[in-house]
């Protein structure tokens, strides 16, 4: 009986452990009662009754490698494709690798839609990466990245929805050109950065030219400003030297107006005097004839004598001229006036 006792706790104890499960955070389990599907165990402690429950495993690809397990994890995982050879839409060979983010939804759909849910992925993924770049040429591949992601995405998200499956999201991890392809867009980019060169340069050789232009045309038109306004400031000032000496000249002409008026009280030896004076002034230049103060009255006479020869009447009695007023002679010739040789 002791023994019996020993092996029966011993077979408790072996079934109790068998039946009592403990699932980890994020990770579910999915239970089957002989053989069916009964239920999805979430995470914490979990009694099953042995030999009728059992989980079903689930295969999944990690590090490269598929492997079994009896919990589904309900986390975003990551699968990392080798590269594979696609061909472009105008026939360029090239290798390219992905990565795909997904994420189980329903564990239920995930082990029972779809015999190997990580290969379906896989083969699903590289095929349709194929198709994508199939419909793009070389230089779209190359520069539309953010467009064949979403488009992969989409088809992805479209094929594994009935798989209990998300996916989040699709990368193009590398992106290889054949060799020659390599070689021909390094020579392409070459010429392409030296063709932006040459255009940058004659770019800034022209704007140096406009520059130097519109800089010599605003000197110009500064030096001609510059120019007028010193004209019309010489202008200005001769303008105002000829109003001043015009106006000093009148100044002094009324001085001496006054000076020879009754009122200023000139004298006939003051007008004598001043004549003298403005004679001397006169006959400082050369070939000049000054016809004397006193002379003027005999010309008036000599023109009255001529008058009563050609007109029979008695002759009129001479003006008395007053000391210091200037006579004409008959020649119109005004007093003081300097006259040439040859015209005498």
């Amino acid at each position: 009986m002791i023994y019996v006792l020993i092996v029966l706790t011993l077979v408790v104890g072996f079934v109790l452990m068998t039946g009592i499960r403990i699932v980890p955070q994020g990770k579910v389990m999915v239970i089957e009662r002989l053989g069916k599907y009964y239920k999805v165990a979430s995470s914490g402690l979990n009694v099953l009754v042995p030999f009728l429950d059992s989980p079903r495993p689930l295969e999944m690809r990690a590090a490269g490698k598929f492997l079994r397990s009896n919990m589904v994890d309900m986390r975003e995982q990551v699968m990392g494709f080798e590269t594979v050879q696609v061909i472009t839409h105008d026939n360029v060979s090239m290798e390219v690798g992905s990565v795909i983010y997904y994420q189980v939804i329903d564990p239920a759909k995930a082990l029972y839609q779809v015999e190997n849910l990580a290969l379906a992925i896989e083969q699903l993924t590289m095929t349709n990466l194929r198709n994508v770049m199939g419909e793009l040429t070389l230089d779209q591949t190359l520069t539309s990245r953010e467009t064949v992601n979403t488009k992969l995405r989409m088809v992805l998200d479209e094929a594994t929805e009935k798989w209990g499956v998300k996916v989040t999201r699709v990368e193009l991890r590398e992106i290889e050109p054949p060799q020659a392809i390599k070689t021909a867009m390094a020579k392409q980019m070459t010429a392409e950065r030296e063709r932006r060169a040459e255009v940058t340069k004659a770019e800034g050789d022209k704007a140096a030219a406009v520059l130097q232009a519109e800089g010599e045309k605003i000197s110009r038109i500064l030096r001609a400003e510059a120019e007028r306004d010193s004209s019309i400031a010489l202008a200005e000032g001769r303008k105002k030297a000829a109003i001043l000496d015009s106006e000093g000249k009148a100044e002094a002409t009324r001085t001496v107006f006054d000076a020879y008026n009754a009122k200023g009280g000139a004298t006939p030896q003051v007008l004598a005097l001043r004549y003298l004076e403005t004679l001397q002034d006169l006959g400082r230049g050369p070939n000049k004839m000054f016809i004397p103060y006193e002379a003027t009255s005999v010309l008036s006479s000599l023109g009255v004598v001529k008058e009563l020869f050609t007109s029979g009447e008695a002759p009129p009695a001479p003006p008395q001229i007053p000391v210091g007023r200037l006579v004409s002679s008959p020649v119109t010739t005004p007093v003081g006036t300097p006259v040439k040789r040859d015209e005498q």
